[in-house]
């Protein structure tokens, strides 16, 4: 009866040596993906922030430009708008800019390019009006929202370095 008893419990020691081994491998599973799943946030956040540096890099150009009346406002709204509108770490910008983003309100619907010119002159005049209208509106705000958001791009440039 001795021999039965030493048996079941050689049989018992080898089941939990056996169960032991493979939850440590289980384990070691679960680590590495952990590991894998970490390396996959780290390299994901290093792209947004990649495209983001373009993207502010890209606003800051149009903002100097604006700002040393190289670039017209309603056109460096328009543009800064969309690029703004892009950004991939940084969200509620529109509340950080109410002057470019009304402005860009008030003229995104206006015709472009091939649509422009198939406008009669007199529907182009009734445009480039409001469009006046709105800029003239508009300009002291833009002009105010420009400055900070140059402050703006280059401290989330400075963040995006480091």
């Amino acid at each position: 009866m001795s021999d039965l008893w030493l048996y079941a419990l050689l049989l018992a020691v080898v089941i939990v040596l056996a169960l032991a081994f493979y939850a440590g491998k289980l384990l070691k599973q679960v680590a590495q993906l952990k590991q894998q799943q970490a390396q996959a946030k780290i390299k994901q956040q290093q792209a947004l922030n990649k495209h983001d540096r373009k993207i502010f890099d890209s606003v800051l150009l149009i903002t100097r430009a604006m700002q040393q009346e190289q670039c017209e406002f309603d056109e460096g709204c328009w543009r800064l708008s969309v690029l703004l509108s892009s950004l991939k770490t940084v969200t509620e910008v529109t509340s950080k800019f109410p002057g470019i983003y009304t402005l860009y309100e008030e003229i995104k619907g206006f015709a472009i390019r091939d649509a422009r010119k198939a406008l009669t002159k007199k529907e182009r005049m009734r445009e480039d009006y409001q469009r006046m209208k709105a800029l003239n509106e508009m300009h002291d705000k833009v002009v105010a929202d420009l400055d900070v958001l140059h402050q703006f791009t280059s401290e989330q440039l400075t963040r995006l370095a480091a």
